[in-house]
């Protein structure tokens, strides 16, 4: 195992009805900053039972943040903060909201002459605004963890810091019965992935973050596909259990101690910011080709996934390893994502600047070994067509 040091300091408030502890969780004096997204909030419950339990708050509201959320649109919330004497932010939403939120907590006391530097540049956030979330949607980890993701000019980066951990999540799965069939197979593949991400690397006999890891997948392989039937879609332990494997799969967690890889999610953002694509789609898309491209350096955690998760133990160590990346597919299929380029209406010609664009956001050394050069994410990007 590698060293390393884990701290998670979000309180995590966990179950039905449990909105109502806002109005205890954040102080009586602050300044509350709501954001949130398109307004969905409005029609399934969930604003209401927030301004109920904000009720004795002084709150103020900012709507519209994007999946993706835009750089342009979060900095018209600095306004809002400045003339009101903001101090404490408070997202409702899915991990948009979350991340959106984290940008705007840490533009808010940037000290710099562009907020934009943090994303673009990496610079070190030295303060933020206290930030606290509701969940609605399960799939990022963002209310539990450091990082998030900006997009600005169809460039999407992320930024990570501690002082933009939340310091408290809500999480309910009652409010999870609203999402639509596309929002929950987003939100399992996007944990799935989180997790295969810090799992299918090499072996460092991290034995404990694996079987936490193998749990997660257990889980959402359970689950997803229940979230899903007509007969448990509105079942609130498996709702349950899909908010919190969220949650888990990346709360830093099972990324201690063990390499991980990252070059799924590096590749699928740049599929997310020139096409538009759900970050989800995209995840499903290339980790497969991910999976049959890096084989051999993966080739021992191939085979633990293969016989841990499905079960798979006959045959030789190629048709093993093969017949896992088989019943992946299938699983993302099962939870009706695409798995290839084609399903989204992309080819060969598209690669090219997908290639481009890696190349100018420095991601030219991916994966848990930097070997994944722009040369071999375009084989990935092939091997997805």
């Amino acid at each position: 195992m590698l060293n390393f040091s884990f701290q998670n300091t979000t309180q995590i408030i966990f179950g039905e009805g449990q909105i109502a502890a806002l109005k205890k969780q954040i102080p009586s004096d602050a300044k509350v900053l709501m954001t949130y997204g398109s307004g969905s909030i409005k029609s399934n419950g969930v604003y209401d039972q927030v301004t109920a339990a904000l009720s004795e708050h002084t709150f103020f509201e900012f709507s519209g943040i994007e999946p993706n959320p835009s750089y342009d649109t979060l900095m018209k919330a600095q306004d809002i903060i400045k003339e009101n004497n903001i101090n404490f932010i408070l997202a409702v939403g899915g991990g948009s909201v979350v991340d959106g939120s984290k940008f705007i907590a840490a533009a808010a006391l940037f000290e710099g002459q562009d907020p934009w530097d943090i994303v673009s540049k990496q610079v070190s956030i030295e303060k933020a605004l206290p930030l606290a979330c509701v969940l609605t949607l399960p799939a990022t980890g963002s209310e539990s963890n450091t990082g998030a993701v900006v997009t600005r000019d169809g460039n999407k980066l992320p930024f990570a810091s501690p002082l933009v951990r939340p310091i408290f999540a809500v999480l309910d799965p009652a409010v999870t019965l609203s999402l639509s069939d596309r929002q929950i197979s987003n939100g399992v593949v996007d944990a799935f992935v989180h997790t295969m991400e810090q799992y299918l690397t090499y072996s460092v006999n991290g034995k404990v973050q694996d079987r936490f890891a193998e749990g997660l997948l257990l889980t959402l392989i359970e689950e997803g596909p229940k979230a899903l039937a007509a007969a448990t879609s509105k079942d609130l332990e498996v709702r349950g259990n899909i908010m919190w494997a969220a949650t888990m799969a990346l709360n830093g967690l099972i990324g201690a101690g063990v390499p991980q890889d990252w070059a799924t999610h590096m590749i699928g953002h740049e599929l997310t910011g020139t096409h538009g694509i759900d970050h989800a789609r995209t995840l499903s898309i290339v980790l497969p080709a991910v999976m049959k491209v890096c084989k051999e350096a993966k080739r021992e955690k191939l085979l633990q996934y293969a016989e841990r998760i499905w079960n798979v133990t006959e045959g030789d160590e190629e048709t093993r390893i093969n017949r896992g990346i088989e019943l992946t597919e299938q699983f993302f299929e099962m939870m009706q994502v695409p798995t290839r380029l084609s399903h989204v209406d992309l080819g060969e010609a598209d690669i090219d600047l997908l290639i481009e664009k890696l190349t100018q956001h420095g991601m030219v050394k991916l994966g848990e070994h930097k070997a994944v050069t722009p040369d071999v994410s375009r084989q990935i990007l092939m091997t997805a067509l």
